[in-house]
Parts: C-alpha cells; sequence; structure tokens
C-alpha cells in the first residue's frame, strides 16, 4: 500500500504555541491605530482610572483597564495627513456614491478602533481591501453593496 493511503504524520511539525491577539492579527504582526483612535481610546481608559480611583475596583472595571493598557502599549499609531493622498491609505475618510447617488463615508482604520465612531471600518475588513488604492472617478466593487464610484478622499 502506498504511503499516501496511510495516516502516519511523521513529517507534519508541530504547531508553535503562539497565541493570536485579542484583536485577532497573528502573533507579530504590528497593530495600526490612527491618531485619533489611539486620543478616543487614551481619554476612555483616563475617565475609567478616574472614576476607579475613588471606588473599589470590580472585575469588569479591572479588565478594561487591562484590556486599554495593553492595546495602547502593543499600539502602532500611524500619523494623521496633512494633505489628501491620490489613493485611500489607511487613516484617510473615503466618500462613495452609490448607483442610487446616495453617499456613505468610511475611514479606513485599525483593527481594534473600527467600532470607536460610526463609518469607521478595520483596514482588513472585506469593505476596505475593496476601497484601498482606490482613486478618486473610480468605480470600486464593494462586497455586499455593488459598485460605487470615489468621490472624494480625505486625510
Amino acid at each position: 500500500m502506498s504511503k499516501a493511503f496511510t495516516k502516519e504524520d511523521d513529517d507534519i511539525p508541530e504547531r508553535v504555541g503562539r497565541r493570536r491577539s485579542g484583536s485577532g492579527l497573528p502573533p507579530g504582526a504590528l497593530n495600526y491605530w490612527s491618531e485619533r483612535g489611539a486620543l478616543l481610546l487614551r481619554r476612555e481608559l483616563e475617565e475609567l482610572e478616574k472614576h476607579a480611583r475613588g471606588e473599589n475596583q470590580d472585575e469588569n472595571t479591572a479588565a478594561r483597564l487591562e484590556k486599554l493598557r495593553g492595546l495602547l502599549e502593543a499600539a502602532t499609531i500611524v500619523p494623521t495627513r496633512t494633505e489628501a493622498p491620490d489613493e485611500v491609505l489607511f487613516g484617510t475618510t473615503v466618500t462613495v456614491r452609490a448607483a442610487d447617488g446616495g453617499l456613505s463615508r468610511y475611514r479606513i482604520v485599525g483593527v481594534d478602533e473600527a467600532s470607536l465612531e460610526p463609518g469607521w471600518v478595520s483596514w482588513v475588513s472585506p469593505l476596505a481591501k475593496s476601497l484601498l488604492g482606490a482613486q478618486v472617478g473610480q468605480q470600486v466593487q464593494l462586497p455586499d453593496d455593488g459598485k460605487v464610484e470615489i468621490v472624494e478622499i480625505a486625510p
């Protein structure tokens, strides 16, 4: 019988015991944040620390404080651009027009900051991946919304 039909695992390497981060990024991956997102996170951390000083911390507050500190410590902050780039990049805000004329605005941000503001989308999401690299006037196929036209790119 050929070895191809047996279940011998002699040459399969063992998996390394590295764990993914809380954001789901693979071990060693940079966790990009926009300056605005990092500022919002710092404000939340400061508010939580202020309220936690005067009272006994419950488990939820202590866990949230630890998570926020960890996120900031691991963050790679991408500076805000002063001028609009020629194409959609991390940290930019892009306005698109659908076939029916409706406008939508998205800001391409880090994985952990996407939920901080309406319209913020993670740079690794299918939506952001379809927008990244696009230029004003270009037609782009979005994952669920059909084709849109890039109307504006702002820093």
